[in-house]
């Protein structure tokens, strides 16, 4: 079995509004045995973050995670004002061996009027039990609708990349080439996941599924897949945080069609409340 967790932990601040690495260290580590380790809104040396003391968070979980690979992607990297750098993005660990990483900084089309912020999506390939597959860790924007349907978009097109690539095959090795011309897997098999922010009946979740024409196979949402009558758990609103106002789902787990038969279990971890968000574990059979 493969399981995986998902969880936009904001920067390890609580429903309380306090910030307490060990606390969702303590969380993930509630959810039992994993195999990866999603997570999204994590900082390092980033001033400004309500609670936060510049926490190298980076640091942090590669110490208190020390059988797992460190994965990151940065989507926001700026000057601290001290001559440093402020960091923030997503954190993929892993103990599964990790093959060709690949960050993807997501569309920002301009909205005027709209904040915003950039986005990005942390993508590995992991060698799973049979074989390689990919899983990427995103978080998309919240406020404006048009840079989140590109980013959308800009996720369709990485599965028909990568699936491209994966039926194009090896290339005709390059006589004298060096090994950065070496052919490395990119199967079409993938998970997605993380903070959306979008919910289940918005046309952003119906662009993401929305099936190829060719024979690509396409996003579908685990928990649909796993709880067809059942309508999705709330992600966030759970716990008394500052928002939103209401409960309700932005967070999900995406495999590509052929990996659907394989869900056993998809859940949202709904006791915690170190995070305004809930941590969404799935489980796929060997």
């Amino acid at each position: 079995m493969m399981r995986l967790l998902s969880w936009n932990i904001q920067w390890g601040r609580g429903a309380d509004g306090r910030v307490d690495l060990q606390r969702t260290a303590n969380a993930i580590r509630a959810a039992g045995e994993l195999d990866v380790i999603c997570l999204q809104e994590v900082a390092c040396n980033f001033a400004g973050l309500a609670g936060g003391a510049c926490e190298d968070e980076l640091a942090f979980f590669a110490a208190a995670f020390p059988d797992y690979t460190p994965v990151f992607a940065a989507a926001l990297d700026v000057p601290d004002g001290g001559g440093a750098r402020a960091l923030f993005g997503n954190l993929l660990l892993s103990r599964l061996a990790v093959g060709q990483v690949f960050r993807h900084m997501l569309p920002a089309p301009a909205d005027p009027g709209v904040n915003s912020m950039q986005r990005v999506c942390v993508e590995a390939v992991l060698s799973g039990a049979r074989g390689p597959l990919r899983v990427l860790s995103s978080h998309l924007e919240y406020y404006s609708q048009r840079q989140r349907r590109a980013q959308v978009a800009a996720l369709r097109d990485l599965q028909r990349e990568a699936c491209a690539q994966a039926a194009a095959g090896p290339a005709v090795p390059m006589a004298g080439s060096t090994s950065s011309f070496a052919q490395r897997p990119r199967p079409a098999s993938a998970i997605l996941c993380g903070d959306f922010n979008f919910e289940p009946e918005a046309d952003e979740y119906a662009l993401l599924q929305t099936p190829f024409a060719d024979r690509v196979p396409g996003w579908r949402d685990a928990w649909a897949v796993r709880h067809p009558q059942r309508p999705h758990a709330p992600s966030v609103g759970l716990h008394g945080a500052e928002w939103p106002a209401r409960a309700y789902c932005c967070d999900y787990f995406f495999v590509s069609a052929d990996l659907a038969p394989r869900v056993t279990m998809v859940e949202v971890l709904a006791a915690t409340a170190a995070s305004d968000h809930q941590p969404v574990v799935l489980e796929l059979m060997d």
